[in-house]
């Protein structure tokens, strides 16, 4: 029976704009920006607790105005596929694979469907601001688990990054770091996904 394969989205299927572009608007460093931004309103709307206006107007600590209109179009001119994801996802996609997005992300996981058309390769089914829960919760793997009706060990979950991953093992599925997309097959064929 081949896995369930459960997939982080930024940084592991999609380039994340928040590192680079994001602080490029504004003209500033990553680390920088980092400094004036108002604490919990990015995990807030990735909870779907905040709207998209209201997040924008809660972006910076000190609450100035900015051009909000044009931050979102640069957010969604940067989403594309990290190098050789799109062709995995086709490939995984044509030997049956049952894929589901496992995604912390605010609303804006709608501009990445409608620019790059992820539902062709993995469902949207657990994303942050649907779920009301982010990783690494020990509860939303849980809740993953359960409406997959689906035991942990005939899932695998891939994400960039480590502490999601050790969640993941800490509730029995099996975890891929990714590290690119070679050892990312590599690990696929171990798990018996290709």
């Amino acid at each position: 029976m081949t896995p369930i394969l459960l997939w982080d989205v930024m940084g592991t299927l999609v380039h994340d704009p928040f590192f680079e572009e994001m602080p490029e608007f504004f003209g500033v460093s990553f680390p920088d920006l980092l400094k004036t931004l108002k604490p919990g309103a990015w995990v807030d709307f990735e909870l779907g607790q905040r709207t998209e206006p209201e997040f924008l107007n809660d972006f910076f600590a000190d609450g100035r105005d900015f051009d909000h209109r044009g931050f979102v179009r640069t957010v969604r001119a940067a989403y594309r596929w990290l190098p050789g994801m799109e062709e995995l996802l086709r490939e995984l996609r044509d030997t049956g694979s049952s894929m589901h997005a496992f995604s912390n992300y605010p609303v804006w996981y709608r501009m990445i469907e409608e620019r790059l058309g992820v539902s062709r390769f993995i469902d949207w089914s657990f994303v942050s601001c649907l779920t009301g829960m982010r990783k690494p919760d020990p509860a939303v793997y849980v809740h993953v688990l359960n409406q997959l009706g689906a035991p942990a060990e005939r899932c695998v979950f891939i994400d960039d990054r480590n502490s999601n991953c050790e969640a993941a093992r800490r509730a029995g599925i099996h975890a891929i770091l990714f590290e690119g997309v070679a050892p990312l097959r590599e690990s696929l064929r171990s798990a018996g996904a290709l």
